[in-house]
């Protein structure tokens, strides 16, 4: 018997405070959201229950709908391929109770303890401490650091197969010393993933064998060379449903609900990680259509980034990086205070007193849900959401690196070129999507207010597209991504993403160039247009969703936008709900005038050039 065509899809998201469900379903061909409903997540007191959220959520689409997704007389979403009620399959992803915490272990902290966090950040954990030999702490001090931490499991890695085993061995004794507790449940053992040395098994199952949920992998650094990080994600998805998820209130309940029937068997859908659903959708996008691609997504405590690069080549590179100190709410405090006041106040086109920032600020994280309600308040809070945004991108291009202590092969002209070991992944010249979700970029009040703050804190290089999430979806389109890849991407670009639009930015050193790069272009009506990018200078060209037009760019001397320092660049550029937008402001190095006056004349230009906020705007003076 041949399986039914999935025609009805319902996948919920259960975040931290929210618990967002999406109905897909497939009409005229193709699939296409339907309704999207949210209710309060239930995994705290009172009612700790997941699924209590979920059936709100759900509930919520089955009251704009009309029609039955919930089982009759029962708790659960009904799963009924052969029914006109209910849907053909339901999945869920999950950062409620905090996500998926994790500790890494490794012998060289910047070598295979890199690699730990590269396989735990792409699993979609959140990394709460790196753990190393030569991290600089005494045994006691770690083994105090990981009792304090309580993770939910531990990833321990270490030396190349064949090599010494004495600090992988060392590394075990500091974890059985710290005999950490899971922070859910009682009586079970915590799960620590063994991927080190294969010669160091034994005496590590030796150490641990008894005292904890041991799993041995293979090696995460067989060779110093490469990098084998695929079994360790694999198995640390598997841990998070068999151990974190069975323990957390009403998961068990969950995990039964999420599934599909299969020739007439009912097969379970894992519950993933939402950022590790999130990484999955930006993957397959990347991978799908050959384009490299960065995501970021600004949530109320934390910002996740996510890359692909090399896309095409012998090995795609993919990353993710979690600013765990870096949010809009409940961290904004550690944004001002990794940033400074300077940073902040550099996107403000009026000036305030630091007193009065950091009130502001304050209140924001001890009444996390409250949005701007003046003009003043929501410029403000878009600056500090630069700085978070801008910090975030540095740390992920200082983890989205080569893998470091491989010796190179060095050409004279690499010499020239002064490339360096471990050097970043991340090439903003050759990107070409970046996505923007999180409440400050999908819900500003104007998309335009959006893509000048992706520009302004990612600083994109040449050619690049911009986009935001519509309505933070991409975790459910994640996970079905997985069972259901045609949906997934159908479902993302049609309703998930919104385009903005094209920036077009010259990039290199060329202080003399009044004009960085000539435009012309092909309008839609037919004419052509030629148009200058002037130092310093932002225009955009009104240029609708879907629409393309065929340019040729001609930067200045020594600078690039996509072929090459001084070369022609012919391509189509398309636009979106902003349009296309030039950006003269200069890369290497990007810097806002020093003078304060012209600093916010500046700005304030910038803003009529792209509609950022109303006219009155830059008559705003200080407390008004």
């Amino acid at each position: 018997m041949a399986s039914k065509e999935i025609t009805r899809i319902m996948a919920t998201d259960c975040g931290s405070t929210t618990t967002k469900a999406i109905l897909i379903e497939k009409k005229d061909g193709e699939y296409r959201l339907i309704r999207r409903g949210e209710a309060p997540t239930t995994v705290e007191a009172p009612a700790e229950d997941v699924t209590k959220g979920v059936l709100n959520a759900v509930g919520e689409i089955e009251d704009l709908e009309g029609r039955k997704f919930l089982k009759p007389g029962e708790e659960g979403v009904q799963v009924s391929p052969d029914s006109s009620d209910g849907v053909d399959i339901y999945m869920s992803t999950s950062s409620a109770g905090g996500g998926l915490q994790m500790t890494v272990a490794g012998v060289v902290k910047t070598m295979t303890g890199e690699s730990a966090q590269r396989a735990a950040l792409g699993a979609g954990a959140i990394v709460m401490d790196v753990v190393a030999s030569n991290d600089g702490r005494l045994p006691h001090e770690k083994v105090a650091d990981i009792r304090r931490l309580r993770p939910d499991m531990v990833l321990l890695s270490g030396g190349i197969d064949g090599g010494t085993i004495d600090h992988v061995v060392e590394l075990a004794e500091i974890i059985k010393a710290a005999d950490p507790k899971p922070r859910f449940g009682v009586g079970y053992k915590l799960p620590v993933i063994y991927a080190g040395n294969k010669d160091a098994r034994e005496a590590v199952k030796n150490e641990l064998g008894g005292q904890v949920e041991l799993k041995i992998v293979d090696n995460l650094r067989p060779v110093l060379e490469k990098e084998n990080l695929g079994p360790a994600r694999d198995i640390i998805h598997e841990l998070f449903m068999e151990h974190v998820m069975a323990q957390a209130p009403g998961y068990p309940k969950l995990m039964k609900w999420a599934g599909h029937y299969v020739d007439g068997q009912w097969t379970q859908v894992p519950i993933m990680p939402t950022p590790g659903a999130v990484g999955k959708l930006i993957e397959t996008v990347a991978k799908n259509e050959g384009i490299e691609v960065m995501g970021v997504d600004i949530g109320g405590a934390t910002t996740d980034v996510f890359s692909v690069f090399n896309v095409g080549e012998q090995e795609t590179i993919f990353n993710r990086t979690v600013s765990a100190n870096l949010g809009m709410s409940y961290s904004v405090s550690n944004v001002l205070a990794s940033t400074g006041f300077d940073n902040v106040m550099r996107w403000v086109p009026f000036h305030m007193d630091e007193a009065d920032l950091r009130n502001r600020i304050r209140n924001k994280m001890i009444r996390p849900t409250t949005i701007p309600q003046l003009l003043k308040e929501l410029i403000v809070e878009q600056a500090i959401a630069r700085e978070a945004l801008r910090l975030a991108l540095v740390q992920h291009k200082e983890l989205a690196t080569g893998l470091k202590g491989v010796a190179q092969e060095r050409t004279i002209g690499d010499a020239f070129e002064q490339t360096q070991t471990g050097g970043t992944h991340v090439n903003m010249m050759t990107l070409d999507l970046l996505i923007g979700s999180g409440g400050v970029l999908s819900h500003a009040p104007r998309r335009s207010q959006a893509a000048l703050m992706l520009i302004d804190s990612f600083l994109p290089e040449g050619v690049t597209m911009l986009a935001v999430d519509s309505i933070f979806m991409m975790p459910q389109l994640g996970v079905l991504s997985e069972v259901h890849p045609q949906a997934a991407t159908e479902v993302f670009d049609k309703d998930c993403l919104i385009r903005l639009g094209t920036c077009v930015a010259p990039s290199g050193e060329n202080r003399k160039a009044s004009v960085l790069a000539e435009v012309s272009y092909t309008a839609p009506d037919g004419s052509t247009v030629e148009l200058p990018v002037q130092r310093g200078d932002m225009k955009v060209m009104p240029l609708g969703v879907g629409q393309k037009v065929e340019a040729v760019i001609r930067p200045a001397k020594n600078l690039d936008v996509g072929a090459g320092p001084g070369s022609e660049w012919r391509g189509m550029l398309e636009g979106g709900v902003v349009g296309i937008i030039f950006d003269g402001r200069g890369r290497q190095p990007f810097a806002l005038p020093e003078d304060d006056g012209r600093r916010i004349e500046k700005l304030q230009e910038w803003s009529m050039a792209m509609d950022i906020y109303p006219e009155r705007f830059i008559s705003l003076k200080e407390g008004e």
